[in-house]
């Protein structure tokens, strides 16, 4: 016998002699929580967002602003695209519209 297998059969012995063990939760495992009361909940949400950075109305109307425009040159380009391909694909075909 080595001595690695002494140590363990040691182990298990006094493992046995110990009784049983109550069970290990795995590493990671997710455990039980208490639930948070609405109240709370509510107290908190509001304690969050008093937090948060909110944008200005000037900064608010100049970011639309450059949504609107950048979604209608996407558009614009996509049209542009879909023209362009529509007609190199009929004249291909040799469809007359």
């Amino acid at each position: 016998m080595n001595r690695q297998y002494k140590r363990m059969m040691k182990k298990e012995e006094d493992r046995k002699k110990s009784g049983p063990r109550p069970p290990v939760k795995a590493p990671g495992a997710p455990t039980k929580k208490e639930r948070t009361k609405p109240g709370q909940f509510f107290k908190e949400v509001v304690a969050e967002l008093k937090k948060v950075a909110w944008p200005t109305r000037p900064e608010v109307v100049a970011y639309s602003i450059v949504v609107l425009v950048s979604s209608i040159v996407v558009a614009a380009l996509i049209f542009g695209m879909d023209f362009v391909f529509t007609r190199a694909v009929l004249a291909l075909y040799g469809v007359e519209l």
